[in-house]
């Protein structure tokens, strides 16, 4: 039997068991929800070692819990691979919208409605298919590759005790590559790996000036205005051409390469269909590169908000005392967040006049930004197992967002690779999120070839 049929025919106890997981509200934002989250990944446990792991166990951690499994290859040389992904959900109130109770699982077609059902339930799940169905093709008793799995619970909560768990399960993590399972495909129709993920910085600048609000009849033009220094501080941040003039910012940015930017510029983008989803009348960026490229592979100064003085009904002529706004850096291979940080404030206090006092903050230590290495076997090696499931070329994207994964790969000391398949329409994070059943097959599939296509390469 090959890995398709094998899966086709499980098709029916995958769905059902997908959906006995999703029924958990595990919701790790919530407290009230927290004893969901270990019912969770006990859940997970029950079923990875049903599906043969030999081991498979809860891991405890400052926060909430983990999940790992292991399976080792029949061959103890050969390559080690971990998947990595998230069995905590986003919070969801049925008043928000839903169509249906976010944690009672609805079939539509081939359509599976759920909170978690793509992100990222579903996507962790059809590994464990995915592993029956290559043993299935193979007549082994043991994956090609020894196999891990890092199921964590508290990636929907920023991952705050994430990179602790990695340093302290380093003996037990050990890889030469990193799977991930958490991101999306272009389109059902135009498979897609992604390869790499924006970091983030975000803070608030708060800039102080006289001790009260002033008259401005009697004092304005002679005190210098917060607001106004604001104002120049903000328009500083980007050039003619739409380029970060904060010094220093571009000393670390790693150009795209041509290959990758050909691979995007396949992509059939509709930038009219695009500005629609915005809700835009008009496009805007960085001189030289494509909208594509300026969501994924090029680093954002924005302003996220920004108040001072008097905002109510009517006027008030006043000096204001103080002018306060945050922004949010998006980040790209290898910018580090802290010299981010460190160029931002640099560049505060250097445009900031006397009179007037400056404060930068920034919410934590912010998340690295992270990308897979196209020339390694690794990545080719995953793209031809997914390319041979869906049975057509696969390109390359990347995403704008963040998330722990640069984090697995410097603790760990293992290359990325991103093998998903959900959708940007599968309203992960919205009311009614919902995952192709179909794709998920095919993820499970990819993921069959995938294990014997390393255990080649290794």
């Amino acid at each position: 039997m090959d890995a398709r049929t094998y899966i086709e025919e499980h098709r029916g106890e995958f769905v059902a068991a997908l959906k006995e997981w999703l029924a958990i509200p595990s919701v790790s934002a919530d407290p009230d929800r927290h004893g969901d989250v270990r019912r969770s990944a006990e859940w997970l446990v029950r079923h990875l070692k049903d599906t043969g792991f030999p081991t498979a166990e809860v891991w405890e951690s400052d926060g909430l819990p983990a999940v790992y499994a292991e399976w080792p290859a029949a061959d103890p040389g050969a390559p080690t691979v971990l998947v990595y992904g998230h069995h905590d959900v986003q919070p969801a109130d049925p008043a928000d919208g839903w169509e249906t109770d976010p944690f009672t699982p609805v079939e539509r077609g081939d359509r599976l409605i759920g909170r978690g059902a793509s992100d990222d339930k579903g996507q962790v799940l059809f590994h464990a298919l995915g592993v029956r169905a290559g043993l299935a093709a193979s007549g082994a008793d043991a994956p090609p590759v020894t196999l891990k799995l890092l199921v964590e619970g508290e990636e929907e909560s920023g991952s705050p005790h994430f990179a602790d768990l990695l340093n302290a399960r380093r003996d037990r993590l050990g890889c030469d590559v990193v799977v991930v399972s958490d991101t999306t495909m272009w389109a059902a129709d135009t498979p897609s790996m992604c390869v790499g993920m924006r970091g983030l910085a975000a803070g608030q600048i708060d800039l102080y000036g006289p001790d009260r609000d002033l008259h401005s009849g009697t004092f304005g033009g002679a005190v210098p205005n917060p607001a106004a220094v604001l104002a120049d501080l903000l328009s500083g941040l980007h050039d003619a051409d739409g380029r970060i003039a904060v010094p220093g910012f571009y000393d670390d940015v790693v150009e795209i390469g041509e290959e990758e930017r050909d691979l995007i510029a396949r992509l059939p983008f509709d930038e009219g269909e695009w500005l629609a989803t915005a809700s835009s009348r008009a496009v805007s960026g960085e001189a030289g590169y494509s909208t594509l490229e300026r969501i994924w592979v090029r680093p954002t100064a924005e302003i996220n908000g920004m108040w001072s003085g008097h905002t109510g009904s009517g006027g008030k002529t006043i000096v204001p005392s103080s002018a306060h706004a945050k922004l949010s850096f998006r980040l790209v291979p290898d910018q580090e967040p802290l010299r981010i940080q460190q160029a931002v404030r640099a560049y505060v206090e250097a445009n900031v006049p006397d009179g007037v006092t400056a404060e930068v903050s920034f919410s934590g230590p912010g998340v690295r930004p992270c990308a897979s290495d196209l020339t390694s076997d690794a990545v080719r090696a995953a793209r031809a197992a997914m390319s041979r499931a869906f049975g057509t070329e696969v390109l390359y994207t990347r995403e704008g967002g963040s998330g722990p994964e640069a984090d697995l790969a410097d603790i760990l000391g293992a290359p990325l690779v991103f093998v998903a398949v959900g959708l940007d329409d599968d309203r992960i994070h919205a009311p009614n999120e919902k995952v192709e059943v179909p794709l998920l097959l095919k993820g499970a599939e990819s993921a069959a070839y995938l294990w014997e296509g390393l255990a080649q390469h290794g």
